[in-house]
């Protein structure tokens, strides 16, 4: 930017155009934001609040301080560019003008000229008319500084100078923000002649203004002024476009809203200063979509960003939203110079009640069987042009008429909004074959004011009563019977029949039978129904509860499909005295003397009043012996009690009978046996006769129970010893059997190698068999062996060993192979179960039977062995066979 290059003239205290132009002298490039020249008064009242302004806005500005700066940047022609600048006093309103004509410099003087001080210096004093100067040690002009400069750097601003340098040698500095604290280096200073420069662009939206301190020093360091602080302001320019709070802004507005009806707010900020036109804002609609039913259906506030309808006819059913594309301009919405965004605004058009729902049909038609119940008979289907799953689309049915009894009811599907005819009492085909319903449909919630339509629609429903073959029914149920007990067998009790309810559909006849008769008392025809014992008839049953029998009987028609029903019969049982009394307890112990002696009895009757008690006791007139040694006296009703009758009586168990009757008509009695315990008693009156008690205390069945647990006792300590017995015995038969590891008739025995040739790797280890595996010599052919068994004679015939299993004791086992071995002289004499082979000839080592001892033992003769017997032959042979 290049500085400012004139100052205008004076301008006039009066009011009025001036006369004459002042001229200044501009370069031909003009960037937007750079100052152009100051204004200032001279001889007017500064101490007046002045408003500065432009006739060109668009294109020139005034600062509050007076300078005058370039809104936008543009080229100057040849031709001069005219103004008018405008001072006014806020509050006198008196106006000053002066007119500015700018011309562009010519190119060989750019950039020659330098910055002008620009001072107010002037005061008006109180007591003086006259103005006069005022002295100063600084000259310091106000800066004002545009952002975004492009240069060149560094760019002088203004020279700091004070009176005194005439005469001294000075050095200037200046401090704060942006000189050396941070941000540092933006503004440095020429120690020598004070110019005061900027080093790089300034952003007014970073940093607004810099509070700078100059200071003036001798060489020597010491402070010649005093320090002056300057302000720089950094004039705003157009460099930031708005930005909105939200790219996307989203509002609602309910249907049939009337113009003026606010719906929402935009908002955008701009980075610029928002006192002056850089960050003034204002919004418009670019665009609405869709336009119908009109394409301004609403309007933005250019100031504020609140959205307002402006026109009528919203309605969701036809357009459910509207997309708006909003701009905000900068510049007071200035479309030349201002700078723009958008952002777009989605206005939802909410739903208000403003349709009714609608029946598909006037009439609607179903069916439902007879005595079903929880059954949809019929779906009503209803209509609604307003937002599903709301209150204003949802739909609440009920019945206006055709339902007296409260047999139906209408449900609402939650996901259909359809109406769901329900029966909830069971319909009888034979009282009721149709039922016509009068049904309305209304919403939740109540139509919106203004709608012309009815707020519900109605429709009938025909329900049609489908008759199915329905269960017969025992009449009465349950019945009731009063019966005495003791009916016998084979007589007729009652008739217990059903009926069928089906009218109208052709069926026979009904089938009976029993279904529960817990007693097995009772039969019923299955044509008639009629009742017949089976058995007598006995109140006194475990069946019977409280007086009462009962009894299930089941009829059975024949419809498609067959039903059957139930009835219950009760039998109340009247009570006669078929039961005569018996005495409780049926034993009892008492003292051998007379005192204590008494023993309460109580007589028990199974029948009821009036064939129960109260009961007489008394004693049978036989043996004599009862009445002599008894007494009883009655105490109660229900009670007697029975006594010695004699000072003493010898302990021991007596039989005492007793006859009770009843006060039935005809009395029942019968005489009753009490088993009575005599035994020897203390003052107290216990038994003290241990083993007398014992005895009479022991019944039948606890004698019975000791003797069985005697005997089964006695058999458990049997098994336990025959068991310690067989474990012994298979004991010691283990201890005889061979230990499997040392058995060698399983296991080859692997002895020191001599050194045979390979003719002694040739085994036949088909030998290493048990004994009772071995194939015996019977069925071996006269002349086969081994292959390496040394041939010595011609092999004799010797009688044939059992194959048979050896026996179970090992001992046997032993004793018939050792009286085999000793029969067989072809066996070895050590040990028949251990066959050694041949080692075969050819062998470099050569036969052992050739080694000769060290003893004179080769010239013995060893015919004796001969006389020893056949299991020495084998030796006898080999020692005394001769050359062979």
């Amino acid at each position: 930017q290049a500085p400012i290059k004139a100052t205008c003239e004076d301008l006039s205290c009066k009011t009025g155009f001036p006369e004459d132009v002042h001229s200044a002298v501009v370069s031909r490039s003009v960037q937007g934001g750079q100052p152009l020249l100051n204004v200032r008064f001279r001889s007017c009242d500064r101490s007046k609040k002045i408003v500065f302004g432009s006739s060109e806005p668009a294109d020139f500005g005034v600062g509050e301080d007076g300078v005058v700066y370039a809104e936008r940047s543009f080229q100057l022609s040849a031709e001069p560019m005219e103004f008018i600048i405008s001072a006014q006093d806020k509050e006198t309103q008196e106006e000053w003008q002066m007119r500015v004509k700018l011309t562009p410099e010519p190119s060989s003087e750019q950039d020659q000229k330098k910055i002008e001080d620009i001072v107010f210096p002037w005061q008006q004093h109180k007591h003086s008319s006259p103005l006069k100067r005022q002295k100063r040690d600084w000259v310091i002009p106000p800066i004002n500084l545009p952002e975004n400069s492009r240069g060149p750097f560094p760019q002088e601003l203004v020279r700091i100078r004070s009176d005194r340098d005439k005469s001294l040698s000075l050095r200037y500095s200046v401090t704060g923000p942006g000189a050396d604290q941070p941000p540092t280096g933006i503004f440095i200073i020429n120690p020598i002649s004070g110019q005061l420069s900027v080093t790089k662009p300034l952003d007014r939206e970073q940093i607004a203004s810099f509070h700078l301190r100059a200071h003036a020093v001798d060489v020597n360091g010491n402070q010649v002024e005093n320090p002056i602080d300057i302000v720089i302001n950094v004039i705003d320019m157009n460099d930031n476009r708005p930005e909105f709070l939200h790219q996307v802004w989203n509002g609602t507005v309910p249907e049939g809203s009337k113009p003026g009806t606010y719906v929402m707010t935009v908002t955008a900020i701009d980075a610029d200063d928002p006192n002056a036109q850089n960050g003034m804002l204002r919004y418009r609609i670019l665009s609405q979509a869709p336009s119908s039913p009109s394409p301004n259906m609403f309007t933005i506030n250019n100031e504020t960003g609140d959205i307002i309808t402006v026109a009528a006819g919203l309605d969701r059913e036809k357009v459910q939203q509207y997309t708006l594309i909003i701009q905000a301009t900068d510049m007071e919405g200035n479309p030349t110079y201002g700078l723009s965004n958008t952002a777009t605004a989605v206005i939802t058009v909410t739903d208000v009640n403003d349709n009714p729902p609608e029946f598909t049909a006037m009439t609607f038609y179903g069916e439902v069987p007879e005595n079903r119940v929880d059954v949809i008979v019929a779906n009503l289907t209803v209509t609604d042009k307003d937002q599903p799953h709301t209150p204003a689309w949802n739909a609440l049915y009920r019945m206006t008429g055709g339902d007296p009894t409260g047999r139906f009811t209408i449900l609402t599907d939650p996901n259909s909004n359809d109406g769901l005819v329900t029966v909830v009492k069971p319909i009888d085909f034979e009282t009721n074959r149709m039922f016509v319903l009068t049904v309305a449909a209304e919403n939740q919630v109540p139509l919106a004011k203004g709608i012309q339509h009815p707020p519900q629609s109605t429709a009938t429903v025909s329900i049609t009563v489908i008759d199915v073959n329905e269960s017969p029914y025992f009449v009465p149920n349950p019945k009731l019977v009063r019966q005495e007990e003791g009916l016998l067998a084979g007589s007729m009790l009652t008739t217990f029949t059903a009926q069928d309810p089906d009218r109208y559909m052709q069926q026979t006849s009904l089938r009976y039978s029993k279904l529960s008769d817990p007693a097995n008392w009772l039969k019923i025809d299955p044509v008639n129904g009629q009742i017949t014992t089976t058995a007598v008839l006995d109140r006194e049953s475990i069946y019977v509860q409280n007086n009462m029998y009962n009894a299930t009987f089941l009829a059975s028609d024949n419809g498609i499909p067959p039903m059957s029903g139930t009835g219950t019969l009760q039998i109340y049982l009247l009570d006669i005295n078929d039961n005569a009394p018996q005495v409780n307890p049926k034993e009892a112990t008492t003292c051998e003397t007379l005192q204590p002696n008494a023993i309460n009895i109580t007589a028990v009757d199974p029948d009821i009043d009036p064939n129960a008690g109260p009961f007489a006791f008394e004693l049978p007139d036989t043996p004599a012996s009862i009445k002599r040694n008894w007494t009883i006296v009655r105490i109660s009703g229900d009670h007697a009690q029975l006594s010695l009758r004699i000072r003493f009586l010898e302990a021991g168990i007596y039989d005492v009978p007793i006859v009770i009757t009843d006060s039935g008509n005809p009395h029942a009695s019968s005489t009753s046996v009490l088993k009575v315990k005599v035994c020897q008693c203390d003052i107290n009156g216990d038994c003290t006769d241990v083993d007398r008690i014992v005895g009479a205390g022991l019944g039948t069945g606890a004698i019975i129970a000791i003797l069985l647990c005697i005997i089964i006792l006695l058999i458990l300590v049997l098994m336990f010893v025959v068991w310690m017995k067989r474990r012994d015995k298979e004991r010691q038969a283990k201890q005889l059997l061979i230990d499997p590891e040392d058995d060698v008739r399983d296991n080859i025995l692997k002895y020191d190698e001599e050194g045979g040739g390979e003719e002694d790797q040739d085994y036949d280890l088909s030998q290493l068999q048990q004994p009772d595996t071995v194939e015996p010599d019977a069925i071996k052919p006269v002349g086969i062996r081994r292959l390496d068994e040394r041939p010595i004679h011609a092999e004799p015939q010797y009688p044939v060993r059992s194959a048979a299993p050896h026996p179970g004791d090992i001992g046997d086992f032993i004793n018939e192979g050792l009286k085999a071995a000793d029969n067989d002289p072809t066996a070895p004499p050590y040990d028949s179960l251990l066959v050694f082979d041949y080692e075969g000839s050819g062998s470099t080592a050569g036969s052992l039977s050739s080694l000769n001892s060290s003893s004179s033992g080769g010239e013995q003769d060893y015919d004796y062995l001969n006389d020893w017997g056949p299991r020495f032959k084998k030796l006898a042979d080999m020692y005394g066979g001769g050359d062979d």
